[in-house]
Parts: C-alpha cells; sequence; structure tokens
C-alpha cells in the first residue's frame, strides 16, 4: 500500500490535553452547520462535562451534532448521561454496545472503536490520540501531578474531507447496526468539505479496520521502516509487534539505521507491559534503543522516520490495535512538522526516561524475568484464542 499524501494542508501539533481540548472546544464552538466526535472512551470528568456543554451549545445554534462512542472505553458514559445528552438533541450512537457483564470473554468484544476523530463544518479536523478526558483522570498512583503524554494534530485543508467521509461511513454503519434494520431516509449532514489549499503540509489519513483497511496501518509502517536510511524514533505507548515488525526494525539497524523505541515505564494496562518486557532482550540484540517513559503515562502513539516522515494518531503497535481495533492515523511529509514532533519526543525522553540495556536486563531478579514470559505466553493465548496469530507471525 504507497501512502497517498494530498498537499495543501495546514497541520498543527496538539500535545496533551492542555493544547487539544482549548482548540477543540473553540472549534465545537465556531461550528454553524455540523459537528462531528468519535472517542474510544468519554469520560464524565470536568473534561467531558465541558466537551457536552459545548455539543449541547451548538444544538442550540441550530448546528447538526453527532457524537459516536465505544461501548466498552466508554460505558460509563453510556449509563451515566448518553441519555440526558440525546435528550438535548445531541444524536448519540455506540459502537459495539456491551450485552451482558463487560468482564464474560467474547471474541467480538476485542474488537472496539480506538479511533479519537473529530470535523466540524468540514472546515477543521482532529486526528490523533487524546480521549475525552482529563490528562489527570485514570493516571497510575503517583504523588506527581504531571499530565498524561500524548498527542493530536488539527487539521485544515483538503485531508479535512477526508476525515469527515470517514466518520460519516461508520456513522451509517453503527446506526444500521443499532436499530436492526435499515433507517428511513435521514436529512444528510450539510457542510460541504472545504477543499481548497490551507498550508504547506502533505499529510494522509490512514485507517484500519476489519474488513477493506485491515493491515494498512502497519503496511504504512513497514513502508517507512524499509525507506529509513539515518533513524527512527516511535514513541508507543502499548508495543506488542509481531515478527514481521520486529524483523523491519531489525532490517532497519541492520543497515546502520538508528532505531529508538519509547515504550512504557507506568502502565494502566500492566498485563500487557510484562509481556512487551519479555521481548526487550531480542529488541536490545539486534541494536534497537529501548527507553522506558516514568515521568507520567505515555499515552503516544506516534513516530518520526529520517526527519521528514512522522505519524500521529491512535494506533498503538500492537494486536489489538493492528488487527482488532478501528483506527486512524495521519501521516504527514514535511521536514518541519516532524522536527517539531522529534524535538518533543527527545525534549519527553531527556526529562522523564530510562535507558535500558542487555546488561541492566540480565541483573534483573530472575521471577522479574518469569512473569514477563509467563505474561507473554498469557497474552499469545489471547491472541490466539481471538484468531490473530496468523496476523502476529506474519
Amino acid at each position: 500500500m504507497a501512502l497517498d499524501f494530498l498537499p495543501g494542508n495546514r497541520l498543527e501539533l496538539l500535545e496533551n490535553g492542555a493544547e487539544f481540548f482549548p482548540a477543540l472546544l473553540q472549534a465545537i464552538d465556531e461550528a454553524r452547520e455540523e459537528v462531528q466526535l468519535e472517542t474510544y472512551i468519554f469520560e464524565c470528568d470536568e473534561i467531558g462535562e465541558a466537551v457536552l456543554a459545548a455539543l449541547v451549545r451548538a444544538v442550540a445554534r441550530g448546528v447538526r451534532t453527532r457524537l459516536l462512542v465505544d461501548g466498552f472505553g466508554s460505558r460509563d458514559f453510556v449509563l451515566q448521561r448518553m441519555h440526558g445528552v440525546a435528550a438535548a438533541g445531541v444524536e448519540v450512537e455506540v459502537y459495539r454496545p456491551l450485552r451482558g457483564p463487560w468482564f464474560i470473554p467474547r471474541r467480538h468484544r476485542l474488537r472496539r472503536l480506538h479511533r479519537k476523530l473529530v470535523c466540524c463544518d468540514g472546515r477543521v479536523a482532529f486526528v490523533g490520540g487524546i480521549n475525552i478526558l482529563s490528562d489527570f483522570t485514570r493516571l497510575p498512583g503517583r504523588r506527581t501531578r504531571q499530565p498524561r503524554w500524548d498527542y493530536a494534530v488539527r487539521i485544515e485543508g483538503p485531508l479535512v474531507r477526508s476525515v469527515q467521509q470517514a466518520m460519516r461511513r461508520l456513522w451509517r454503519l453503527v446506526y444500521w447496526t443499532n436499530v436492526k434494520r435499515r433507517p428511513p431516509p435521514e436529512p444528510r449532514l450539510t457542510a460541504a468539505p472545504r477543499i481548497d489549499p490551507a498550508g504547506p503540509h502533505r499529510a494522509a489519513l490512514v485507517l484500519r479496520d476489519n474488513w477493506r483497511h485491515r493491515h494498512d496501518i502497519e503496511h504504512a509502517y513497514l513502508q517507512m521502516l524499509a525507506r529509513a536510511r539515518e533513524e527512527v524514533w516511535i514513541a508507543c505507548a502499548y508495543f506488542f509487534p509481531g515478527k514481521r515488525f520486529r524483523r523491519a526494525l531489525a532490517a532497519c539497524t541492520a543497515r546502520g539505521v538508528r532505531v529508538r523505541l519509547v515504550l512504557q515505564g507506568l502502565s494502566d494496562h500492566p498485563i500487557l507491559s510484562q509481556a512487551t518486557r519479555a521481548l526487550y532482550p531480542w529488541l536490545l540484540r539486534h541494536g534497537i534503543e529501548l527507553w522506558e517513559y516514568h515521568a507520567t503515562e505515555m499515552h503516544a502513539k506516534v513516530a518520526v522516520f529520517d526527519g521528514r516522515y512522522s505519524t500521529v494518531g491512535s494506533s498503538n503497535i500492537d494486536p489489538f490495535s493492528l488487527f482488532m481495533a478501528r483506527e486512524a492515523n495521519v501521516w504527514v511529509d514535511d521536514p518541519g512538522f516532524s522536527k517539531d514532533l522529534r524535538a518533543r519526543i527527545e525534549r519527553h525522553v531527556a526529562q522523564g526516561a530510562v535507558r535500558l540495556d542487555e546488561e541492566g536486563f540480565a541483573r534483573l531478579p530472575r521471577w522479574r524475568k518469569a512473569l514477563s514470559w509467563v505474561v507473554l505466553g498469557w497474552v499469545r493465548l489471547i491472541i490466539g484464542w481471538a484468531g490473530y496469530t496468523r496476523d502476529m507471525e506474519g
């Protein structure tokens, strides 16, 4: 799959909720025709309430407003706030609503809506990894109050059309699925996308779903790894790649490319983190530099290749993102944008990351190493049960 970069976009890199949420609320408040928002987590905290208030204000101005949330990630919102929001005029749909207790294991429950997309008036869009929740909600227990590390991109220009169309397609699919019948004709959303050039950036929207685009995000990564000649930076919250991805990383270092991975040191999913640590010896033996970020929870899913190409999005490099969930990443061909992202990653690494080496890993207690391998086997068992072992092995 070749990346189809569209020219003429204006991209703004937004770091953490401190930069993202003011821009999001402003875009919603400026909307005059339509607002579409979809997210994995919609938390009923101060950030969630502020976004809901903005959506209700939009409805009061006559703006058609749609909110699509995941049935698992936003289960508290669905139970506590959804009906009240719908009564206020916001159209709300739930992707794969939970049926019965959430902890009952079923394969289809692993297929989630993990995208974080917003589109207002076909004029401005947001793509990234930031959920609708406070930077300080659900953080691992720490005395410090540093925000969760994450990114999104604000977009103007021709790429907004791609975001708008992707959101409309999924809304129609979920709407039809939830009502269990073909819906009556509904008024179309009225906002036509603005496709005039808005800036200097070349960018592409890459989606992952369970039908036509099952491997698109993984293939985009593999394409960039094969193209890299100098350096690769990857900062990924949940990292558990299959053999195909690991071989691509090793091929980079074999031809002299410096590869640096920044991974979670503090995790809200410790089981997956333990499984990832079982891969550390292999990665280190192949010359890949490993950094664990301990300042706060890292939720970023970003990468920079040779200081020119970069990606920001919702997709982790693990089987749940690459083979099961609906994801969305923006890929950028622009040295200025990529230089900015690279500098931000380096700043976080300098301030809060610890570099790992083979000697340090060898000194870990045997029980820690054994635990990682036990958890690795358990995660692989879950992947096999879900039917994705072939995808993982490549």
